[in-house]
């Protein structure tokens, strides 16, 4: 396939179809910046960018240059869907995923692990799916315990996780293990980790049978969704001064929180009322190219 460049799908995409002669290549390029949707942009790159390492913006706002490839297939893991090319991320992530899938081996049953989404080449924002993932330092572990690890690209397809809800999330099903727990603490108890997303029902549970150190607790947050995977957000490296933070977890080990998502998942509180003078809210803006940060043009540009 012929290689698109930025500018040339930049140009593209803006061209109006009269006066062209009368409009440089420079406003075109500034129109697009500021019209075309950065998805558009980021996802049409297929390797990274020849730059040193570093994510810029955040977590749901950014991109990241100098990203590394996390290998298809290694002694422990395998990652899933290589149709969507999102097994890359800033380094670190790639060997905190290597060390996660080496302790994965060693539980029994497992071979390792399923690596879902990581991030783009170039991060950014993604055609489809997430809103973050745009700086290389989240990951999406799967809840199924690899029983083998030469998958086909075919079969990686195709297979499916396992879910682990019960009752919409307020409980883990029959699937959930003593394994599922030990994975999900490992992760949490990696330094460089921030935050770790989480069904409310898994979090619930961990809370009830962990019976030594909880202060790891804290990492792990409930959120909607993650019950056929989990979601790891690593801290900005140390040193990446274009990275912003994730903000820091509440004190305390989380768990009365988590048996709050519980409750209202079992017992849904009344909905607020609406006012019908109020202004509709406005759909949600696809993020454009001057809305991340200026270095993700540069990031853009690079071989």
């Amino acid at each position: 396939m012929r290689h698109i460049t930025l500018a040339a799908l930049l140009l593209a995409a803006c061209a109006p179809a009269q006066d062209s002669q009368r409009t440089t290549p420079a406003a075109f390029a500034n129109k697009a910046a500021s019209s075309v949707p950065a998805k558009q942009l980021f996802g049409v790159k297929r390797s990274a960018s020849a730059q040193r390492p570093a994510p810029f913006g955040s977590y749901a706002k950014g991109c990241v240059a100098g990203a590394a490839q996390l290998p298809e297939t290694g002694p422990t893991w395998q990652a899933m869907r290589l149709s969507r090319n999102r097994n890359w991320g800033h380094p670190e992530t790639i060997d905190f995923i290597r060390d996660l899938s080496r302790s994965a081996a060693r539980m029994p049953g497992w071979q390792g692990l399923y690596v879902g989404d990581i991030s783009q080449p170039r991060g950014g924002p993604m055609l489809s799916g997430h809103r973050s993932h745009q700086i290389g330092l989240d990951a999406d572990i799967w809840m199924l315990p690899p029983e083998r690890l030469d998958l086909s690209r075919q079969e990686r397809e195709n297979i499916s996780s396992i879910s682990l809800r019960r009752a919409n999330g307020a409980y883990v099903n029959s699937n959930w293990s003593a394994q599922h727990h030990a994975l999900l603490k490992a992760a949490a108890e990696d330094p460089r980790v921030a935050r770790i997303f989480v069904f409310p029902g898994a979090k619930v549970k961990m809370c009830e049978t962990e019976t030594g150190d909880r202060s790891y607790l804290r990492k792990i947050r409930p959120w909607w969704g993650h019950h056929y995977h989990f979601h790891v957000r690593l801290n900005c490296p140390r040193g990446a001064r274009g990275c912003v933070e994730q903000a820091p977890p509440p004190p305390g080990d989380g768990c009365a929180d988590a048996r709050q998502w519980v409750a209202d998942i079992l017992d849904p509180p009344p909905p607020k009322p609406v006012d019908p003078n109020a202004p509709k809210p406005k759909p949600r803006r696809d993020y454009t190219l001057t809305d991340l940060p200026q270095q993700c043009a540069a990031v853009l540009s690079s071989d």
